[in-house]
């Protein structure tokens, strides 16, 4: 069997794949060369697979997607080929779960600001008074694997916990479900854990900033788009938003004018970047390579 790996992938993760037993073209120069003639395309989120892409794969059986969101993926066209989809849903929950409580608590914290500072020579340690989480009312948009982890992760910490999600909902000893409007009014903390569609893209828009509670903290490590760029940097500008912190943006490598908000943190999209959760990806790779084999 013939797999092509398009995107980056850790070393240790690549290696599992090659464990197959699999032909493994990694990183073509061409990637239309490449799934002429294979069975398997495996992409993480740079490549776009596109109705041109798999009319150039005759032979292709699934593309599967190291990671969670499937919006760089046209469903639709692989449905009409007749090509599988998968992702690797559990394998990087417990990493963005880690880094978007991590984000909420170095923002609530300023230890953003705190560590540039210093860098800089400054002692700003009045200017730099910040607020606990112990007590703190934390948002989840989004209750499913991540969200709800998240939320537990959360909970531990002290705070109240409180979810939007249509149902089917996972039961949780820890969190409140509420409609989104009474999350808007209550939250001190909004973190978003929504995949990326018609119903979600730019949910996070002047009007429902409008609805949030004054001092507000924002969290997006899902997809960029669900936030309106243009409303969020009205909102940190005005102070209506306290803080945000980024960890996927609309176009990555990001440039945008939300870099010139100094209430505004980011990371360049490393939500499933930990040893652990590269590995495991790998290891689910692998897992359904093999599946395709028997």
């Amino acid at each position: 069997m013939k797999v092509v790996v398009s995107d980056n992938m850790n070393p240790g993760a690549l290696e599992k794949v090659k464990e197959t037993g699999a032909e493994v073209i990694y990183k073509p120069d061409s990637l239309e060369d490449a799934v002429s003639d294979a069975e398997v395309l495996v992409v993480r989120s740079a490549t776009k697979v596109t109705e041109g892409l798999l009319s150039k794969a005759p032979k292709l059986k699934a593309v599967i997607r190291g990671g969670v969101g499937l919006d760089n993926i046209d469903q639709d066209a692989c449905r009409k080929r007749g090509v599988e989809v998968a992702n690797t849903p559990g394998a990087s929950t417990n990493a963005v779960a880690e880094l978007a409580l991590g984000l909420a608590i170095a923002t609530s914290r300023n230890i953003q600001k705190a560590h540039l500072s210093m860098k800089e020579g400054k002692w700003e340690k009045k200017s730099l008074s910040g607020t606990e989480l112990h007590g703190k009312t934390f948002g989840l948009i989004g209750c499913g694997r991540i969200g709800t982890l998240t939320g537990e992760k959360a909970h531990r910490l002290g705070m109240k916990v409180v979810g939007y999600n249509p149902p089917p909902r996972h039961v949780s000893s820890f969190m409140e479900y509420v409609e989104l409007d009474e999350l808007f009014r209550n939250a001190d903390i909004i973190s978003l854990h929504v995949p990326l569609n018609q119903n979600t893209e730019k949910m996070i828009n002047t009007e429902s900033i409008s609805k949030m509670k004054e001092g507000v903290i924002i969290i997006n490590t899902a997809r960029g788009q669900i936030i309106d760029e243009d409303a969020l940097y009205d909102a940190c500008k005005s102070g209506k938003v306290r803080a945000a912190a980024l960890d996927v943006y609309c176009e990555e490598p990001y440039k945008g004018k939300l870099l010139e908000l100094d209430n505004v943190f980011f990371t360049p999209h490393i939500g499933a970047a930990t040893q652990e959760a590269q590995l495991r990806i790998g290891e689910e790779i692998a897992s359904k390579i093999r599946s395709l084999m028997d």
